[in-house]
């Protein structure tokens, strides 16, 4: 079983995408995002989201992410956040994102 400190060890932010592009180079269908966290800064992901999401419709939300897992190099990208999302039942990835507006690197509690 995990403790509450060991959930507190991972540190969830909220970030807004500015930027998405294809990632062609990726073993499965997958975009590069840039988010910005705020005082944090802006931090680079691969996300496989391309089933229920395109380019347009990403820049701007804001999702969650954990910030501080090393980077990970993916093919020719180094992703340096992890992007949450929860599987759908067809498998799909649909973003976890905070149901109203909050400031860009707001940890999650």
């Amino acid at each position: 079983m995990a403790n509450l400190s060991d959930f507190l060890a991972i540190d969830i932010r909220v970030g807004t995408i500015t930027k998405v592009q294809d990632f062609p180079e990726a073993q499965k269908p997958a975009f590069k995002l840039e988010i910005d966290f705020g005082d944090l800064g802006s931090k680079r992901s691969s996300a496989q989201i391309t089933d229920l999401y395109d380019q347009t419709n990403l820049v701007g939300k804001q999702i969650l992410a954990v910030v501080n897992f090393p980077p990970r190099q993916i093919g020719p990208f180094i992703s340096e956040v992890l992007t949450l999302g929860i599987p759908d039942e067809k498998g799909q990835v649909v973003l976890a994102i905070p149901e109203l507006s909050v400031k860009n690197g707001v940890r999650l509690y």
